[in-house]
């Protein structure tokens, strides 16, 4: 038997090298909420920004500041996907444009099923017209 269930909680961690570009593009571009925002107090912290849906099993630490210890390093397969299940609306494409993103592509199957931005540290967003269904 696994402990995992579906209403388990998932947090995605990434490392940004300006935590105020990556609030703002997650915050205005993507639409989430600040969830919880922390300073680090003592050697070996970092700063950061929780950012997700209230009441969603996931969200998304970016942490950064001087005590950072690593830095981004996003791969052409690092992909976050939300599967928004119709079209991709253009306002909210501007809206992570004008927020710090870029319009790239991942290859031609993601292109067909959606639209492609990248973050201001390159890491890759699809925003799917799919809807996420697998069979049992």
């Amino acid at each position: 038997m696994t402990a995992f269930r579906p209403q388990t909680h998932i947090r995605l961690a990434r490392p940004v090298s300006d935590l105020a570009a990556a609030e703002r593009f997650h915050t205005h571009g993507l639409g989430l909420t600040i969830l919880y925002r922390g300073n680090a107090t003592a050697p070996g912290e970092h700063d950061l920004v929780m950012v997700g849906i209230p009441g969603a099993a996931w969200h998304l630490e970016l942490v950064g500041g001087p005590e950072l210890s690593t830095t981004p390093s996003p791969t052409i397969e690092d992909l976050l996907v939300f599967y928004l299940d119709g079209p991709v609306e253009e306002n909210l494409v501007d809206r992570l444009l004008a927020a710090g993103g870029t319009r790239t592509s991942s290859g031609p199957y993601w292109d067909r099923w959606g639209v492609t931005i990248a973050d201001p540290d390159g890491y890759r967003y699809v925003l799917c017209t799919r809807s996420w269904n697998i069979a049992p």
